[in-house]
This record gives structure tokens, C-alpha cells and sequence, in this order.
């Protein structure tokens, strides 16, 4: 299943390709020869194949993979500066590329990320707004904008609330490249395996996903992300309300009774 653009011609090759199977959507960038730069009509597709699966009770998780030699460019500088000095323009940009961002936060399902090939400026962000991150031995990642004379600022939003002050400050005002090992080890990406094996073992997280309570999944991801943004005594009351309730929920019984009686739970949506 594909997934393109209202206003791309009927004919023209869909931006995001959509593939579900057993309770996973894959999604995949195919802007390959333009290494999956965020073009606007891009970033509208990916909003809109997300809004699509939210509602989509049959789909647990997301994999977002890429066409071609490479992850995600970043934004599409070229579509940028054929409105040079269109300042509403630039607004539109970054409005949509946030809406895009915090809707892989708010997203119901988990996201999972599997990055091969460089990954740049929006696209690191890309990785970091994901609620997971897979790479290939040969992934890269960086904040370049300071080469070109354009600070990564909008991408820092999302890096800065994975990583370390100080090392998203190194990689925003040097620009240089990030190994997929120093990515894994300052927590931008979960772990680094063989590129041979990068669809495996992204498609073997994602059914151990899959196999849980989807319920249970969405509490939990929306109550992570909305916990972080709170003092530690209100982020206690929060998660304190979230889990009383959570308790009332019909796979919280079931997983508990089945915990006890030592056999699989069989939860409500299944």
C-alpha cells in the first residue's frame, strides 16, 4: 500500500510507501535521488500516512526506512531557496516540519526508526523523534547547519531531549559527522547492528511490539513524553493517576491473572 500527496499528479511516484503486515507499518521515503530530502509535499505525505494509521486499530507499530543510499538529508534546501527571501514561506517550513516531528511523538502506535546511509540535520531530528532507533554499522548522523550558515535549531529540539547538553552542543556548532557507534553510545540511536541484518532485527523489535497490549502501549508512550516535561513531585502524581487508571483497564486484569496462572495473556484487541 502506497501513500502520496493530494497534490502530487496521479501519475508521480508516491513520497512515503506504505507496507503493513502482522500488525507492523513500514513506511519507507522514497525520494532516493534526492537522498529523502524533507520537501514540503514530503513532509505533508508522512503527516498524512501517520494521521492515517493512528486511527488504524490493525497496526501496533511503525518502521520508518528509507529508498536509496541514505536515511534523510534533511530539509530540501533547493525547494528552499527557490523562495529566497520568502520569510511566510520559511515559516510554513519549519510549521510543518514541527508538525511533523511532534506527530511521531503524539503518534499512538511506537515508532522505530531504521537508519542506514547518512542521516542530516532533519533527519538526525527525524531519528530523535522517534520513540526508537535502529542503525547500520555505516550510519551517520549530524547537525550541519552551522556549515552553511544555518543553525540546526529546530532539529535541537528534539536531539537536546535525547542527548546530553554537551553533546548536542558539539555536534550543533561543529557540524561533523557522527559514527552510528558514538550515536548508540550517547543515546541518540538503541543499539548498531550489520547492515545485512538492519531490516531484521528492526522488523524482530518491532513484533515484540506488536505482541503486547496495544492499550497498553498507547498509556504508556503518551504518559513517557508528558511525564518528562514536569517537576519530579507532579511527574510522581501524574504516572500515580496514569497507573490507578491503567489498573482498571481490561489487559491490565488479564495480564495479571495471567502472570499468575503462568500462561500467555490473550489481550482484548487481539
Amino acid at each position: 500500500m502506497s501513500s502520496s500527496p493530494g497534490s502530487a499528479a496521479a501519475d508521480a511516484p508516491a513520497y512515503v510507501l506504505r507496507d503493513d503486515a502482522n500488525g507492523i507499518a513500514r513506511l519507507t521515503f522514497n525520494r532516493p535521488a534526492a537522498r529523502n530530502a524533507l520537501s514540503m509535499e514530503m513532509m505533508a505525505s508522512l503527516i498524512e500516512v501517520l494521521g492515517d494509521i493512528a486511527d488504524d486499530k490493525t497496526i501496533k507499530c511503525i518502521i520508518l526506512s528509507a529508498n536509496g543510499p541514505g536515511f534523510c538529508a534533511g530539509h530540501d534546501l533547493k525547494q528552499l531557496m527557490g523562495h529566497k527571501g520568502d520569510v511566510a514561506y520559511y515559516r510554513q517550513v519549519f510549521e510543518r516540519c514541527s508538525q511533523l516531528m511532534t506527530s511521531l511523538v503524539r503518534q499512538p502506535q511506537l515508532v522505530i526508526a531504521q537508519v542506514h546511509g547518512i542521516a542530516a540535520a532533519a533527519g538526525t531530528q527525524l531519528v530523535a523523534s522517534c520513540d526508537l532507533a535502529i542503525a547500520a554499522g555505516d550510519a551517520k548522523f549530524a547537525l550541519p547547519g552551522v556549515n552553511i550558515g544555518l543553525f540546526c535549531s529546530t532539529p535541537m529540539v528534539a536531539v537536546s531531549r535525547n542527548l546530553a547538553r554537551k553533546h548536542v552542543m558539539e555536534m550543533l556548532v561543529t557540524g561533523d559527522m557522527v559514527t552510528a557507534e558514538r550515536a548508540a553510545e550517547t543515546g541518540l540511536i538503541n543499539r548498531v547492528v550489520a547492515a545485512d541484518n538492519l531490516a531484521t532485527e528492526t522488523e524482530t523489535l518491532a513484533a515484540k511490539i506488536v505482541s503486547k497490549s496495544s492499550r497498553t502501549m498507547k498509556i504508556g508512550k503518551e504518559a513517557f513524553y508528558h511525564q518528562l516535561e514536569m517537576t519530579l513531585d507532579d511527574a510522581y502524581a501524574y504516572t500515580g493517576e496514569v497507573m490507578a487508571q491503567n489498573m482498571l483497564a481490561a489487559d491490565a486484569e488479564e495480564g495479571i491473572t495471567a502472570f499468575i496462572d503462568k500462561r500467555p495473556p490473550t489481550w482484548s484487541e487481539d
